[in-house]
């Protein structure tokens, strides 16, 4: 015969504070290796969907600033994308070393990396959910990447991007930061060199 249990009385939840939340939010919303939702035209944001899925704001007008990134890059340097490289285009990826797309696009970030250094270009990468920095610095070197990458495991950073604005929602994520510091483009996919090249000429080109 079991022996009788006594009626479990009912455990309280614990509230969840704003942060924990807003974080667990994030978290669901950046899609893992993803494409994302397609992003459609119109409303504030004023950018369309080019071909290859890159989004891109043609009127400079329309374009929002790009919100204040900083803190310590994965090799525990301290970096200012705003302030360190004012005045240049950015372009910033962000990527885990755990995803196979990353894997993918890296040697064309790399290659168009160097391609513009000399044009005003500088490239960023902002490293999600990667706890450890060691496996991500095990991937910038096996694809020698150039540039460097903020740590940012807990997507603290991609919070900072304001709703309806061409924000990351997926890794690979790529943004083009205009010399005004807006974003003026936007993938959510893994990119090709043609395509790198393709939404950067323009850029380069405004005066």
């Amino acid at each position: 015969m079991s022996a009788c249990r006594a009626p479990r009385r009912p455990v309280p939840r614990r509230r969840t504070t704003l942060p924990v939340m807003f974080a667990a939010l994030a978290a669901l919303s950046l899609t893992a290796c993803g494409t994302g939702d397609k992003p459609k035209s119109g409303g504030g944001t004023q950018f369309v969907q080019g071909t290859g899925g890159v989004s891109v704001v043609k009127d400079r007008a329309d374009r929002q600033s790009a919100p204040g990134l900083d803190g310590k890059t994965l090799d525990g340097k301290q970096l200012d994308i705003a302030e360190d490289y004012k005045g240049k285009i950015i372009v910033l990826n962000v990527w885990g070393s755990w995803c196979s797309p990353c894997r993918a696009e890296a040697k064309n970030l790399v290659k168009v990396s160097k391609a513009y250094q000399d044009k005003g270009v500088q490239f960023v990468g902002i490293n999600s959910r990667d706890p450890n920095p060691a496996p991500a610095l095990r991937f910038e070197k096996e694809y020698e990447v150039p540039y460097p990458s903020l740590h940012d495991s807990s997507g603290k950073l991609l919070l900072r991007f304001p709703k309806g604005s061409l924000n990351p929602q997926a890794l690979p994520s790529t943004l083009f930061i205009d010399r005004d510091g807006k974003i003026a483009a936007r993938a959510l996919k893994a990119l090709t060199e043609d395509e790198l090249r393709k939404t950067l000429e323009p850029l380069v080109a405004e005066k």
